[in-house]
């Protein structure tokens, strides 16, 4: 093998790795939107969730990326650990998809057959992706032009190789190597090894039918390689369980046991019944064919040896990692999700929602102690205002990560979305603490508004809460009849902020209210102004991301108010209401 065939394996082995990582994480992207809804049907049916984990990893091409993916749904909460082990299972069987679109380079025969052998295919579907992404401005026409230029670099990489290693048949030393990798113990050390620096058993199996062009691998050699393949895709998965909570770990665990004793139960009967029947293909010439069907045999084999044991799989990787009296903490943003762009904006909206309700609560809390002061309700407030502002934290810093990847414009809009909405909630709580600090002052002062002033404040005071309400309706539910009607309740919340103010005055004038009072209304009126304000923001994100893909709120606004969206009739039917 003279310098030239190296460079070659060398730059064979780099267009296939790279082809693989391109094809598949645009095939990734362009499912992505899907697997919400894919996750959505998940039950606790392992059946099910077998079916699942196979197609996912039959799309995405990377059974190491799917059991990334559940890990991390394991850690976030979205699964649990009876929910996982389905998954993990199809995707074992999920990514033997690849090893037989690599096999296409093996078939033989005239006419029709050869229309099938990538030589016939691959410059066509390079030519199609060239076209679509110089051409198109779709952006998914684009990403199905990466997994055609992916796919025909991959196959392109698997041809340089199997090239390059062609003359190796000749060469003593190497056929002396592989023959060592016949002994199963080695075998498995090899493939495994092999796998874990790579960390995909989608390409170790390609690099290994690559070689089988050679015509010096047997089944007898492929056989245990292929089997410490699959223990060394786990790898993947146990580097990213590191720093998860115990259910991630002991997901990471139901992969890493499913493979490691579904291979030793393997060797065992296989090597076992060879002594005995001596199998007549072991020493025959394994092709890419081959090890294509010995790849999805032993994946095959190892899911119907499971399969009636699956409570015992868990129940191993349970009693493996014990739990413990320590209340358990999880991140529900996990940084394994952002391998699956859409599944992170999706835990980011469930995320966000959960800020929206501790904000709302916060504010409605705070109301209710102008009337009653309630140390207990004090403390309630003070600590979600400090909860909002690690959500905030958590969650900016996370969906600023997300918008860096590459997703869909469904899901870059949704963290658009949530960018501008995560400022507002955080600022509804900061205001409500403000009118906590309000309500304590009343109290510890021992003020007393005049029974005029108190049923104006009651008045404004069921603004505040209506308005709260609708817009928190209005962003959980996707609710477009209830945004429209905050626009006009937060003018009607304006209007009664300007009216108390003259009214307040016009007391003091006659020295009906303290001065010391009035300061109190004035920063009580101002922060139920900002609440309405911030409701107003949110709602009008609602509306705005339902009409069109650009989120220009104060544009949407002014619109509203020049009569768009019924908006005079409600706020006539608000001013009523709320009549002083």
């Amino acid at each position: 093998m003279d310098l030239f065939d190296i460079l070659s394996l060398v730059g064979g082995l780099a267009l296939f790795l790279f082809g693989m990582n391109i094809m598949g994480s645009s095939l990734e992207k362009k499912a992505g939107g899907q697997l919400k809804n894919v996750l959505a049907k998940m039950t606790d049916n392992p059946a099910k969730g077998f079916l699942l984990g196979l197609i996912v990893t039959s799309i995405i091409q990377s059974s190491s990326a799917t059991t990334v993916m559940v890990v991390g749904f394991v850690n976030s909460g979205i699964m649990t650990l009876h929910q996982a082990v389905g998954p993990i299972m199809g995707a074992n069987v999920g990514t033997t998809v690849t090893s037989w679109i690599l096999s296409l380079t093996a078939i033989e025969g005239g006419g029709f057959m050869d229309l099938l052998k990538p030589d016939s295919f691959v410059p066509v579907l390079a030519l199609v992706g060239i076209y679509l992404l110089m051409f198109s401005k779709k952006n998914k026409s684009k990403d199905t032009a990466m997994i055609l230029l992916g796919f025909a670099t991959l196959m392109t990489g698997m041809e340089t190789m199997s090239d390059a290693v062609a003359g190796l048949k000749e060469v003593p030393e190497f056929t002396n190597i592989l023959t060592l990798f016949s002994n199963p113990v080695l075998g498995v050390l090899a493939g495994a090894v092999l796998t874990a620096i790579i960390q995909s058993s989608s390409a170790s199996v390609g690099i290994l039918q690559a070689i089988s062009t050679t015509g010096a691998i047997t089944f007898g050699t492929a056989i245990p390689v292929v089997m410490g393949m699959a223990i060394g895709t786990c790898i993947t998965a146990v580097l990213s369980s590191i720093g998860a909570n115990k259910n991630a770990k002991r997901a990471t665990l139901v992969h890493l046991y499913f493979n490691i004793f579904g291979t030793i139960a393997a060797l065992v009967l296989f090597y076992g019944a060879n002594a005995i029947f001596k199998f007549d293909f072991f020493d025959n010439t394994a092709n890419e064919v081959g090890i294509a069907i010995v790849n999805t045999t032993y994946k095959v084999f190892c899911v119907l040896m499971w399969s009636p044991m699956l409570g015992l799989l868990e129940k191993m990787a349970t009693k493996s990692i014990k739990d413990t009296d320590e209340k358990e903490k999880y991140e529900m943003l996990d940084e394994r999700l952002l391998a699956t762009p859409a599944v992170a904006v999706d835990r980011c909206r469930s995320v966000t929602l959960s800020m929206a309700e501790i904000a709302v609560e916060s504010v409605k809390d705070a109301l209710s102690l102008l009337d009653n002061y309630d140390e207990k309700i004090s403390e309630k407030v003070i600590k979600a205002e400090k909860k909002t502002d690690k959500y905030e934290d958590k969650l900016g810093t996370y969906l600023v990560k997300v918008s860096a990847l590459e997703m869909t414009d469904e899901d870059t809009e949704q963290a658009s979305t949530l960018l501008h909405v995560i400022g507002d909630i955080e600022r509804m709580a900061d205001h409500a603490l403000n009118v906590l600090e309000s309500a304590q002052e009343i109290d510890e002062k021992k003020l007393e508004f005049s029974d005029e002033c108190k049923q104006e404040l009651g008045q404004i005071i069921g603004a505040v809460e209506e308005i709260v309400s609708l817009s928190y309706a209005a962003f959980t539910e996707n609710d477009l009849e209830k945004a429209k009607l905050v626009e006009p309740l937060e003018q009607v919340v304006d209007d009664l902020q300007d009216v108390l103010k003259a009214r307040h005055i016009k007391r003091l004038q006659k020295g009906e209210c303290t001065v010391e009072l009035g300061f109190v209304l004035s920063d009580l009126l101002r922060n139920f102004e900002r609440i309405s304000d911030h409701c107003s923001n949110i709602a009008g994100i609602v509306l705005e991301m339902n009409r069109s893909h650009d989120v220009s709120i104060h544009k949407y606004l002014k619109k509203v108010r020049k009569g768009e969206n019924d908006y005079a009739n409600k706020y006539e039917e608000f001013s009523q209401k709320y009549t002083v």
